[in-house]
């Protein structure tokens, strides 16, 4: 079976920002995931109004996460998925702090509270295969936060393994280049994958600033465990209508599931 997924920070909505404030923007956002088709995807800095306007675009899928200050509020780290490919079977948040489940809670200098996303799923044609994923956005300023963050990620990711052996998917803008000890933690687990890892040539930057280009190094990623097979990965740096969706660049991954 092949599919795609994807993740994409959506760039929160600011009136500073003004051609760029999300009620311009919208639009091409919805266009570009639907370019895309993928069967499930997580964002990063939707606003709940963002996911609502998104939802009435995007037809055929349902989405679900809390904001980061708790219900509706703050930032969320939604996942979206294609209801009639994938069902949803077991879903949760979970804080990146020393109180995990305390809406809102913050840790080690991160300057904003910071959350995972989770979900389990099935497919609806073969039900007996499931998967798991994991969609987050890590602190831009704390090195510290981002290290502690992530190992929180891991732990929540082997305990649910230990339960049930999932294919698993880390969707996320991780705010740290390949160099950093974040990506070599992940890098470094036996069972993860990079999905950049099949690429031969340079990924350039995924985070623009609505100004274009490709210099600089990825911050998006996209891991899987190695029962998947990557075919390919992309990041997609077109414009549509004429202006770019967000301030980064989305990451899809082309992927199939091994059999057995």
């Amino acid at each position: 079976m092949k599919f795609k997924v994807m993740t994409f920070n959506l760039r929160v909505d600011s009136p500073t920002d003004h051609d760029n404030a999300w009620s311009n923007r919208a639009d091409k956002v919805a266009e570009m995931i639907v370019k895309h088709d993928p069967i499930i995807f997580g964002i990063q800095e939707g606003l709940y109004y963002m996911l609502t306007d998104l939802d009435e675009r995007l037809y055929g899928y349902h989405w679900f996460g809390q904001g980061r200050d708790g219900g509706n509020n703050g930032e969320f780290s939604a996942i979206f998925y294609k209801k009639d490919v994938v069902s949803l079977i077991e879903e949760g948040q979970f804080w990146l702090s020393e109180n995990p489940y305390e809406p809102g809670s913050k840790s080690w200098g991160t300057a904003c509270p910071r959350v995972c996303t989770w979900g389990h799923f099935t497919f609806e044609q073969e039900s007996e295969k499931e998967f798991s994923f994991y969609n987050t956005h890590l602190d831009h300023i704390s090195q510290e936060a981002r290290e502690k963050g992530i190992q929180m990620i891991w732990d929540k990711i082997k305990a649910h393994r230990q339960q049930k052996k999932r294919t698993v998917f880390l969707t996320g803008d991780l705010n740290a280049p390949p160099e950093n000890n974040v990506i070599k933690f992940l890098k470094d687990k036996e069972e993860m994958v990079d999905s950049y890892s099949i690429l031969t040539s340079k990924v350039g930057s995924t985070f623009h600033g609505f100004s274009g280009g490709t210099k600089g190094h990825p911050i998006d990623y996209i891991f899987v465990t190695k029962d998947v097979h990557l075919q390919n990965t992309i990041v997609d740096r077109s414009k549509v209508n004429g202006g770019f969706p967000s301030d980064h660049y989305p990451v899809i991954l082309f992927a199939e599931r091994q059999k057995g």
